[in-house]
């Protein structure tokens, strides 16, 4: 297997110096899609903060392409990562089309990868639906060709065809171009169905790596670590970044 495209080692991170991960050992290999999966609470994406640059490690490393990185955003994006977060990046004043320009992204690659939007290009961003603005910007995310895709929460709040059109879209880039997936989803029987390999978290660590398949097959311990409190200071925490 070829070198992770994106990996951790012994990485700790947090808010105000306060660890809320500890000691985690991720890797993501290209064409690989990984599910990060836990309870509220088991800093999910805490760890995606600390892989996208927005977040710096306080002990370990985070390695791009094999190569240690201690880079902004905005510098790994550069690089080749998309990075989609929870919140919906849509300019709801634009038109669907105007938010792709403003994305450079040519309307022809967002429609190849969500035909249904070509009927709503006029349409401003903020009239689309959530579904829509959602295929919005997984469109922009992945018409730019990345090696490397950081999805928080694609499903949230959305319709079970609409999910799996996104994560349809997301496992199509993975087997079609390489492109490495980490993508933190609530919905693990669905979100499953499209991963390689599945990661539980639990207060800040791993409980559990396995491979898609031995996921699906016990998918109800998968399931029963959803129903096991995390941290309260972890969510705390992910709430006062996502404040500032």
């Amino acid at each position: 297997m070829s070198a992770p495209v994106i990996e951790t080692r012994g990485l700790s991170t947090g808010y105000a110096g306060q660890p809320i991960v500890h000691d985690l050992d991720v890797r993501v290999h290209p064409g690989e899609v990984v599910c990060l999966l836990g309870p509220n609470g088991a800093g999910k994406t805490t760890t995606m903060l600390c892989l996208s640059g927005a977040l710096p490690p306080l002990s370990g490393e985070v390695l791009f392409d094999g190569q240690p990185t201690k880079s902004p955003l905005h510098k790994r994006a550069q690089n080749g990562m998309s990075y989609v977060t929870e919140e919906r990046s849509v300019f709801k004043g634009m038109s669907l089309r105007d938010n792709l320009r403003v994305g450079s992204v040519d309307a022809k690659d967002a429609l190849a990868l969500f035909p249904e939007l070509e009927k709503r290009m006029s349409v401003r961003g903020g009239l689309l639906s959530g579904g829509e603005q959602q295929m919005l910007t997984l469109a922009r995310a992945l018409a730019r060709k990345p090696r490397l895709l950081l999805a928080d929460e694609l499903s949230l709040g959305l319709a079970p065809l609409i999910v799996d059109r996104l994560l349809q879209a997301v496992r199509h880039a993975a087997d079609e171009r390489g492109l490495g997936v980490l993508m933190v989803e609530q919905h693990a029987h669905k979100a499953l169905k499209y991963a390689d390999r599945a990661i539980v978290m639990r207060r800040g660590q791993v409980e559990l790596d396995l491979s898609g398949e031995d996921a699906r097959r016990r998918i109800g311990e998968v399931q029963q670590a959803y129903l096991t409190t995390g941290s309260g200071s972890i969510a705390e925490g992910e709430a006062k970044l996502s404040a500032t």
